[in-house]
């Protein structure tokens, strides 16, 4: 069966480098699969980008029109939209090539138009990486309109002027009269997929993001700190996110006053704990947590990151939503024992007081007592955590595990189109 992965980058983003590791699982399986992008940054020959520079400047041209009319809404949503609205030259090159299914990941905007996916006319399974593919315009959303439906009388009192996700949600209705099939990386994200209006009905299947366990695996925490240049002897907790603590989702102002708390715990004063940020670099103003910082900045490499993590006590994920939590994963193969809230993707991932710590939901209070619990386990109780983050990542995401998994939704994808 060959394969055909359509994504927007594949590395740029968590859903880019999601999408590549499907795509490498499927390759390490025996499988035949080939991976389409706008852009191609890792230099493998699996991968193609625009086929020449006219395509390319056509792909630049066509955020003009979707920004023109982001412009058009008023909303305090800090999320992503997408309206996908300029139709593109890839679907041409879909339908004609020799693929007998064709897998979406993150293409809306540049990528594919809404009525681009309606075009295709291959078998199609569709991996969702948030949750613009039910909603309408925005990538996530704390209203509930993907489920009542975009009505002129439920719009949140924070938008105004042009309903752009209704706008949004009323061409999906309108161009994808075929249900696909869908994956979901997490059991959350497949829950609001057939709890919305718009996918209510079609087949949805959760398999969880793979990671190559056998690269992605601790090393000796010296090693680890030595290389990133890190301190020795004191537990170092984690947090990273692509800008920081620049994305309200991503929940830095909660993490911020759990430190607080753990701060003033006579324990963790006597441990000595250091804060270590990446995907930013040192702000002008630091918050002032009482402990010290460090930023690494961006690290694009995964032999960084799989230093990093390691260098780790404890990782800290106190996203507000996820659709699956890659870092959490990431950090689980490494032997990292992480903490997050009980919500979304990360309750997939996180096996509470296991693997780590499930706090109630955005419950600072109830995070620093996680972040407390982890440290006191590797105090008490030697490795057994971490032995156990990384056993649970080994059986849930290595990559031969989910490349079965696919291999299962893409028959029956075909099936379903003969």
């Amino acid at each position: 069966m060959k394969i055909l992965h359509i994504s927007h980058s594949d590395s740029n983003g968590g859903a880019a480098r999601a999408a590549y590791r499907i795509h490498r699982a499927l390759l390490d399986s025996n499988h035949d699969s080939q991976m389409w992008v706008n852009e191609a940054r890792l230099g493998d020959w699996t991968v193609v980008g625009p086929v020449n520079n006219v395509t390319k400047a056509r792909n630049l041209l066509r955020r003009a029109p979707a920004e023109l009319v982001r412009g058009l809404l008023k909303t305090i949503n800090p999320a992503p939209h997408s309206p996908a609205l300029m139709r593109s030259a890839w679907v041409n090159r879909i339908n004609q090539s020799d693929a007998e299914v064709v897998h979406l990941h993150w293409v809306q905007g540049e990528m594919l138009s809404i009525a681009d996916i309606g075009r295709i006319t291959k078998p199609l399974v569709w991996t969702l990486h948030d949750m613009w593919g039910f909603s309408g315009s925005e990538h996530y959303t704390e209203d509930f309109r993907w489920r009542d439906g975009y009505r002129r009388n439920n719009r949140p009192s924070y938008e105004s002027c042009f309903d752009l996700n209704r706008w949004t949600w009323n061409r999906k209705r309108r161009h994808w009269k075929i249900p696909l099939h869908i994956v979901a990386p997490s059991r959350w994200l497949a829950d609001c997929v057939r709890e919305s209006a718009l996918m209510d009905q079609w087949p949805t299947t959760v398999i969880p993001n793979p990671i190559d366990t056998d690269s992605w695996k601790p090393m000796p925490q010296r090693i680890a700190r030595d290389l990133l240049g890190l301190p020795l002897g004191v537990p170092l907790v984690l947090f990273g996110a692509l800008g920081g603590g620049d994305d309200p989702r991503k929940g830095f102002d909660l993490l911020q006053q759990a430190l607080l708390r753990v701060r003033s715990d006579p324990k963790a004063h006597k441990l000595g704990l250091e804060l270590v940020v990446f995907g930013q670099r040192a702000p002008k103003n630091h918050p002032n947590l009482g402990l010290p910082i460090h930023y690494l900045g961006h690290l694009h490499d995964d032999l960084s990151l799989r230093a990093l993590y390691s260098a780790a006590e404890v990782m800290i994920v106190p996203s507000l939503q996820e659709a699956f939590g890659q870092t959490a994963s990431e950090a689980q193969a490494c032997g990292t024992p992480v903490v997050a809230f009980d919500s979304g993707g990360l309750t997939d991932i996180v096996c509470h007081k296991k693997t780590g710590y499930l706090a109630h939901s955005f419950d600072s209070e109830d995070l620093a007592k996680g972040i407390m619990w982890t440290l006191g386990q590797s105090v008490s109780t030697g490795a057994a955590v971490r032995i156990a983050a990384r056993k649970r990542a080994v059986e849930l995401f290595f990559s031969s595990t989910v490349a079965e998994q696919y291999q299962r939704v893409y028959t029956e994808a075909l099936a379903a189109k003969i």
